[in-house]
């Protein structure tokens, strides 16, 4: 039977958790559909979701649709949830971007399409809330065309829309056709001559819209009901439904990673290529872990079902693989993907409240972690602090209640800060000599640090000759590397420099027959892994860093009015201006501001523009800080910038 794994996204508050209830009551799945405000809905399964009405987890569910079985994944709309959306992408075989008829194209909307079409997922879009007062339809398809930057083919018209009794009538009227011409010569001659059959036109309409040239548009509501029969007939027709080989070599993504009752981990996973079964072995993530399937359920009708094996197409649920982690390919690895969005650029500590066991807060989070990789955890061995990285306030709220609810945990979060990194300034050398004072260890090396491209990562060379020491040491100063650069001069992660081995040495081991090893006088990789961190340090110290913070691009439409009290309210925020325009009675600005500041910018953005203010925003760069003092990050190692503090942790001694 052909599957269709079929995405629902859009901009919070939309009403796509709405839409998915209808659809699920149009095909038969469920007899009464849930409500978002009363916390009765099929896929917002979390009591936190229930109680906020609104979506925080990706969730699956399945229908069929004729002969095609459907599997409908739900998505977060607020963007501090916008990692969750990411992992789903990569298994789509289409999606329906849902806009409100009321608020039109918003912030989120515009980054979902861009995402959608840079990897060309088939997409149709529908227009909800056609009943409710305010909603339009022929504005709001300029907006799409202008706002998305894409073709749009209008399926139908509406009446009686902005009441109650407002409806979707089916039909590809002339504007459709002249959409579709545009991307096919043929069907433009015939459409010249008035020779164009109704099933020349679906079909250039199919292809094109599964090509992604074209995207078919949808007016409804999910609360009446009103378009969605007409949804559910292009999701059939137009979306790409697909019969993948159960007999290729097993070729699946983890996408989701959550806890079951008695903790065990369960994958959710799509399975691109061949059967994986039960007691089945399998090969998986970066490293190639070997586990074995304990059970595999997949979607069926509205709920999973317990299954020998899951085949190609598939989505499934998957015990027993106690390594997996989300993101992690299942047998043959598929080409590398690109992520999609940018890492989350703030940070905050978490407290423990009073009578919270910190060994049970550690347990927590690191389970959540495993859940979104990216909310990194960052331990304070010295001070005994958890930090995690966010996207947002809503995401650090969200963290909160979710350890009170599922984990019984009660914590509170210092003042959300932007994450900063280091960039070297200039080139910086540095060596200690084996045997040599200060040096207490019995090894030999020498680093030398240079910038590198934005993007380049960390490189790390040789000019010294491989074989003039055991491979091991070379590979412990190399780690040595890489982990100290986590901690600049000014406790910021080193994410893109150039590191140069210029000098190493160590004294070898006893070789006479009648002598033992003895570690006091033999090197070790201890002693590499000891001296590395130093040598790296004072490397940087002559290279010098700057620190850089984290810059979201923005784009703000508001009245133009309002212009003369948003620019200084900007300049106080540390905004850098890019461009000013003006459409009617609409100002658009363009421009950076400091991650720290935008969730200050988007509270007071009402007050300013009378609440028609709209403010898109996106990690786009990271650029020097410029004002006040240079921000710091307290250290969790053993501090190589404090020698004697150092020698003193690391060795038990201090070197002069």
């Amino acid at each position: 039977m052909p599957l269709l794994n079929l995405g629902i996204l859009a901009h919070v508050d939309a009403g796509k958790t709405s839409l998915t209830e209808r659809l699920l009551h149009s095909v038969g799945v469920i007899d009464e559909i849930g409500s978002v405000d009363a916390g009765t809905t099929r896929t917002d399964t979390l009591a936190l979701e229930r109680r906020r009405g609104i979506t925080i987890k990706s969730a699956v569910v399945s229908f069929p649709v004729d002969d095609v079985t459907v599997n409908l994944i739900d998505t977060p709309g607020h963007p501090d949830f916008i990692a969750e959306v990411e992992r789903v992408l990569g298994v789509l075989d289409g999606a329906v971007l849902v806009v409100s008829a009321v608020e039109g194209v918003q912030a989120q909307t515009r980054v979902l399409m861009r995402t959608l079409r840079r990897l060309r997922i088939p997409t149709l879009v529908f227009v909800n809330k056609i009943d409710r007062r305010g909603a339009r339809e022929e504005d709001l398809l300029r907006a799409l065309t202008a706002r998305l930057d894409i073709a749009v083919v209008p399926m139908g018209r509406t009446t009686g829309i902005g009441t109650r009794a407002a409806r979707f009538t089916p039909a590809l009227g002339a504007a459709a056709l002249d959409t579709l011409a545009d991307h096919d010569d043929g069907l433009l001659t015939a459409y010249v001559e008035g020779t164009v059959p109704d099933g020349r036109v679906r079909a250039a309409l199919a292809d094109q819209t599964r090509r992604g040239l074209v995207h078919p548009v949808y007016f409804g509501s999910a609360v009446t009901g009103a378009g969605v029969d007409a949804l559910i007939g292009g999701v059939r027709e137009l979306l790409p439904a697909v019969d993948g080989d159960p007999r290729g070599p097993v070729s699946g993504t983890v996408f989701k990673v959550e806890r079951g009752p008695a903790g065990e981990k369960i994958a959710y996973a799509r399975m691109f290529s061949g059967t994986l079964g039960v007691r089945t072995p399998v090969r998986f993530g970066d490293a190639r872990k070997e586990g074995k399937v304990t059970a595999v359920s997949v979607f069926e009708h509205g709920s999973d079902v317990r299954r020998d094996a899951v085949t190609a197409g598939r989505i499934a649920r998957l015990w027993g693989l106690a390594d997996v982690r989300i993101g992690d390919a299942l047998g043959r690895p598929r080409a590398a993907e690109s992520r999609f969005f940018a890492p989350p650029t703030l940070e905050t500590v978490v407290v423990p409240g009073p009578g919270t066991d910190p060994r049970a807060l550690h347990v927590a989070l690191t389970q959540l972690a495993e859940q979104d990789p990216l909310i990194a955890l960052r331990h304070d061995e010295r001070r005994r602090e958890i930090s995690v990285s966010l996207y947002g306030e809503v995401q650090k709220e969200v963290v909160q209640a979710t350890l009170a609810d599922e984990y019984g945990l009660d914590v509170t979060f210092r003042e959300t800060t932007p994450l900063c990194v280091e960039r070297p300034a200039g080139t910086g050398s540095a060596v200690e000599f084996n045997k040599k004072d200060p040096n207490p260890f019995l090894a030999t090396v020498g680093l030398r640090v240079e910038p590198a491209p934005v993007g380049a990562g960390v490189s790390f060379a040789l000019e010294v000759e491989l074989g003039s020491m055991p491979y091991a040491f070379f590979k412990a100063i190399e780690d040595s590397v890489r982990e100290n650069l986590g901690q600049g001069l000014h406790g910021w992660a080193v994410p893109d420099c150039a590191v140069t081995l210029t000098h190493c040495g160590y004294s070898p081991r006893q070789s006479h027959a009648h002598q033992g090893f003895d570690k006091s006088m033999s090197s070790t990789g201890y002693d590499f892994r000891g001296l590395t961190p130093l040598v790296l340090t004072e490397a940087l110290r002559r290279a010098g860093t700057r620190v850089h913070e984290p810059m979201h691009r923005f784009r703000l439409r508001a009245p133009a009015d309002t212009l003369g009290a948003l620019l200084p309210v900007l300049a106080g925020l540390g905004a850098v201006p890019g461009s000013t325009g003006t459409r009617g009675a609409v100002c658009v600005l363009d421009g950076a501001v400091p991650a720290a500041r935008v969730h200050e910018l988007e509270q007071r953005l009402p007050g300013l523009t009378r609440g028609e203010g709209e403010l898109e925003s996106a990690f786009d760069h990271y650029a020097p800080v410029a004002r006040g003092t240079v921000p710091e990050r307290a250290r969790t190692d053993h501090n190589p910038l404090n020698r004697k503090e150092y020698l003193l942790n690391v060795t038990r001694r201090v070197g002069s």
